[in-house]
């Protein structure tokens, strides 16, 4: 019997939401317990017991405690292989893989709460100032996804006729960008993308408008 499944998450963050998208493809159930960013739940030593680094997400299932959501996500797909989330061809997976990590190398890390707090408490920039940070970062992330999706052909998704890791990596991403009032008139196919992907059930149900704390 497989082991339940409890994850850390919050709303908005962009790590816990890839992988709710994750659970939901892979149709799991899971509990959930929301922990609060802003208000510091996450450095309380009730959570960092869980996950010393004091990041979201983290996934406990059963025994076993797991962090930063690629090696979760990446967990779940050769746990559970069914739909995987990765294309069966080794040159697919390179591809797709690239994609994902466009966002989760390149754009979240230098956007996310902990690098826009140091922007606002210790360098002292105003909120005009980090908002300008932060489209750049996603302007330049985006503008390079948007040629290398058009290169990869004309389907709903990031790669082939079903989302996958690189689409649960983008949907995330564009909700933080709308948020940041990123333009994305440039990036058309993301667009399409992410609109063919949060019309799915799976990603419908881990939108951040629908999670506990939100």
């Amino acid at each position: 019997m497989a082991a339940p499944l409890h994850l850390f998450s919050a709303a908005r963050s962009s790590a816990s939401y890839r992988v709710r998208i994750a659970l939901n493809l892979k149709g799991l159930a899971y509990d959930q317990t929301p922990i609060d960013l802003r208000a510091g739940e996450q450095r309380s030593p009730a959570f960092k017991a869980h996950n010393p680094q004091g990041l979201v997400p983290a996934l406990i299932a059963g025994n076993l405690t797991l962090t930063q959501s690629p090696a979760i996500i990446e967990w779940l797909d050769e746990t559970y292989p069914q739909p995987a989330l990765l294309p069966a061809d080794r040159d697919g997976r390179a591809r797709v893989r690239a994609l994902a990590a466009i966002i989760a190398c390149d754009i979240h890390p230098i956007n996310n709460l902990r690098i826009l707090g140091y922007l606002q408490h210790q360098l002292g920039l105003d909120e005009a100032t980090r908002n300008t940070w932060y489209r750049h970062w996603v302007n330049e992330g985006f503008a390079a996804l948007e040629t290398l999706l058009e290169q990869g052909g004309s389907g709903d998704f990031c790669h082939g006729e079903a989302p996958g890791l690189a689409d649960l990596h983008l949907v995330p991403q564009v909700f933080n960008a709308l948020r940041y009032d990123v333009d994305l008139a440039p990036y058309p196919r993301i667009r399409r993308i992410d609109a063919a992907c949060r019309a799915l059930p799976a990603f419908i149900a881990a939108a951040p408008e629908r999670q506990p704390g939100f």
